[in-house]
């Protein structure tokens, strides 16, 4: 039976952490994206999210997006600079069709400052992608 079992690689999805300003509290806050680089929507999107290290972990989020349409990005949440010293792992899951996918991307301890910003171009931000 596992033979029978096909795992699709996932390509052209992203996770993005971006600092942008917040002008309701007058400061500056870090927020994820999922961005959506497919010719194709994704359907029933799960995200599952967490903190962890050797000896902490935070508390698990889940999200659900019913459609996530062809080249386009969705603000998943705010993130915390205090979890920036974890490993913040997101595990995507969504269905292309009649066929459901599964993705892990993960923001490595430390990673997360400001140092290491880009331009990312759909979003029309600077921030940090894992591909």
């Amino acid at each position: 039976m596992r033979k029978d079992i096909e795992i699709s690689e996932v390509t052209d999805l992203e996770m993005a952490v971006v600092l942008e300003p917040n002008e309701t509290h007058d400061s500056d806050d870090w927020y994820v994206y999922l961005i959506n680089k497919k010719n194709v929507d994704l359907d029933m999107v799960i995200i599952v999210s967490q903190g962890f290290s050797e000896t902490k972990t935070t508390t698990v989020f889940r999200k659900k997006i019913d459609k996530l349409p062809t080249n386009s990005f969705v603000k998943v949440e705010m993130i915390h600079p205090d979890v920036f010293s974890l490993d913040n792992r997101f595990q995507v899951s969504f269905f292309e069709g009649n066929q459901i996918f599964e993705k892990t991307f993960q923001f490595d301890k430390n990673t997360i400052k400001e140092g290491n910003l880009r331009m990312i171009s759909l979003l029309n931000k600077r921030g940090i992608v894992v591909k």
